[in-house]
């Protein structure tokens, strides 16, 4: 029987406030795991609890920011010292800055590389002693479609992510002979109230021209939704995934299948 069980699993999922996060700390907690959770503000934690209440899932939560090692260093202590260590990672957390590459300030570009792609690498860090003293662990990294492609104003985002696939890689390479394995997944474009001005009707009635854009470039014609991401991070983060390491699984309706309709 495949094994997609959770119970008495523990998992930090970074950035889990709101969005996508949000939904993959619940589809953890659903199969069985503890959930602990970090923001970095009081505003998003008081609401973040709130609806976890609301979902009926128990949850730690931490005011922490995970570019900050010694901030990271001292949660994961809590976490171990009152649900237990972590089995399971999620490295969420991360911010998108649209700036044209050549107007954009160089302390910008840095702050988009410091939260999508050096945080993850602190926080597995802090991780991964524990995993190798408990005999195995699973890391998970939200990747993006943009670690494959580019597109304009998104230079620092995809810098950080196609960095961020590739220390997936290297975290699987070097740490797969202590029965950690890190995989990452890569959303598509996904429906949150982050993206609801993209997809609002315009004034006669018709799509915004990039909820146009996005529907014809995905074969599934429709955006994701935060749910298309549940089943994937607990295939990830369980038994069913043991051999499965370094990989990327893009959940993306097939955006990166697909060349696109033939203009009419």
């Amino acid at each position: 029987m495949v094994n997609f069980s959770l119970d008495g699993k523990v998992a930090l999922v970074t950035g889990a406030a709101y969005g996508i996060g949000f939904a993959m700390a619940k589809a953890l907690a659903e199969a069985g795991a503890k959930i602990a959770f970090n923001c970095r503000s009081q505003e998003h934690m008081d609401k973040a609890l709130a609806d976890y209440k609301a979902a009926g899932i128990e949850v730690k939560g931490y005011i922490c920011d995970v570019t900050k090692e010694e901030q990271v260093k001292e949660m994961v202590a809590d976490i171990a010292s009152t649900l237990g260590p972590v089995d399971i990672l999620v490295n969420n957390a991360g911010i998108i800055k649209r700036i044209p590459m050549h107007e954009m300030e160089a302390e910008e570009f840095r702050q988009v590389i410091d939260i999508d792609l050096v945080a993850p690498y602190i926080c597995s860090k802090a991780v991964i002693p524990g995993m190798i003293e408990k005999g195995g662990g699973k890391i998970i990294n939200i990747c993006s479609m943009m670690s494959e492609l580019g597109r304009e104003t998104v230079s620092a985002y995809a810098s950080a992510k196609g960095g961020l696939k590739m220390l997936t890689r290297n975290i699987a390479s070097e740490y797969g002979q202590y029965n950690i394995q890190c995989n990452g997944i890569g959303p598509g474009y996904i429906a949150t109230p982050q993206t609801a001005p993209l997809r609002e009707r315009q004034p006669d009635g018709s799509r915004h021209p990039f909820d146009s854009f996005i529907v014809a470039k995905t074969p599934a014609e429709r955006w994701g939704t935060p749910e298309d991401l549940m089943g994937p991070v607990v295939f990830l983060a369980s038994g069913a995934s043991d051999f499965v390491n370094g990989h990327i699984l893009y959940v993306d309706g097939g955006i990166l299948a697909y060349i696109g309709k033939q203009p009419k």
